[in-house]
């Protein structure tokens, strides 16, 4: 067989799509993304760079091969003149080229993972101090849990600028996604689960939060509420207002002096298998070592080495269940409320119960 040469028309064809891979390339990283969707956090640049990264390198990656393939099915088409049973040119074991084509985008790869590896590492060394905020998703809003706020702020998520934010993610009903495109940070709110994120504003504004999960018939309308940036003296007089609108509102959590629990009653088999449902992800029936997410809870209420809780109290079936049911936040982690896991009073019982006969 007579060796294929590309000819001239293949290195202009090439010439032209380099060149205007390049004008992409410039194209993303020249285009005035924070024109249109605004930087509202520290970490958002961040995120934009690896954007921009992956536009860029994706479009020159898309008009090489749009158009070689476009060049390629004119250069080498049927023509008039050939025999009805003609076959296309066969090329076989071509090493050099076989080398490349799994050489470049193996670079390629390897580039992109250290560039997302980088980025990621930066988000999630954000400052743990600063406001902690709750976000619940329900049918079909967004609530908000302030510290030393009863109850639940229900219009907007109000935060200072320039202070960093630990915010937690729960769901009281089904799954829903929170997310604020001007921040570029999105997760899922799980029933049961609490998720985390944690970032600093940088802008002032008002930015849109929206569900990002299907959770139900009304789940367009879950787009009406706001993100609102603001200097620390305009939070604080915020603050301070909603303070005083709930001074005298029951807390939904209940975090703070809500009904105890009545224990009689509590089945361990039926905590058994509410354990396994509800608890089991964050906890191992085993020695209080043992940690997944919490500790260990063999034997919490009769382990001598453990006579204290994490949160300080005495290891009484009374504060077990008032931790089930108002939730805790520590050093290991957030446990969620009562409201968050979906637990009845007798469901606390049931459990209270199990952990009891664990000795």
């Amino acid at each position: 067989m007579q060796p294929v040469r590309l000819g001239r028309g293949f290195w202009t064809v090439t010439a032209i799509l380099a060149i205007l891979a390049v004008g992409a390339i410039v194209f993303w990283y020249e285009f005035p993304l924070e024109k249109y969707l605004p930087e509202a956090i520290v970490t958002a640049r961040q995120v934009d760079t690896l954007f921009r990264f992956m536009a860029a390198t994706g479009s020159a990656l898309y008009i090489f091969v749009g158009g070689y393939l476009l060049y390629f099915s004119i250069a080498f088409r049927a023509k008039a003149t050939d025999p009805p049973d003609a076959i296309g040119v066969q090329i076989h074991d071509n090493h050099k080229l076989e080398f490349w084509w799994t050489v470049i985008p193996a670079l390629f790869v390897v580039l992109l993972s250290i560039v997302s590896v980088r980025i990621w590492y930066e988000i999630m060394l954000e400052p743990e101090n600063g406001v902690v905020v709750e976000a619940i998703g329900h049918q079909f809003y967004f609530s908000f849990r302030y510290p030393q706020i009863n109850g639940e702020v229900t219009d907007e998520m109000h935060l200072p600028r320039g202070v960093p934010v630990t915010l937690n993610l729960t769901s009281a009903d089904v799954i829903h996604g929170f997310w604020v495109p001007a921040m570029r940070l999105k997760n899922d709110t799980v029933p049961g689960l609490v998720t985390t994120i944690r970032f600093t504003p940088r802008l002032d504004g008002r930015y849109r939060i929206i569900c990002t999960q299907f959770c139900g018939v009304l789940h367009s309308e879950m787009d009406k509420q706001a993100l609102v940036i603001e200097e620390k003296p305009a939070f604080d007089k915020w603050y301070k207002g909603w303070q005083q609108r709930n001074a005298h509102t029951s807390n939904a959590l209940p975090a703070a002096g809500g009904q105890a629990v009545a224990l009689q009653g509590g089945s361990a088999p039926a905590g058994q298998q509410m354990f396994a449902q509800k608890c089991s992800a964050c906890h191992k029936i085993a020695p209080f070592d043992e940690k997944v997410v919490g500790p260990g809870l063999k034997g919490v209420l009769h382990d001598p080495a453990h006579p204290n809780l994490v949160n300080g109290q005495p290891a009484t079936p009374e504060n077990v269940a008032a931790i089930l049911q108002n939730g805790y936040t520590g050093s290991m982690g957030t446990m969620p409320n009562a409201t968050a896991n979906g637990l009845s009073a007798q469901d606390i019982a049931n459990l209270v119960a199990f952990l009891d006969s664990l000795k």
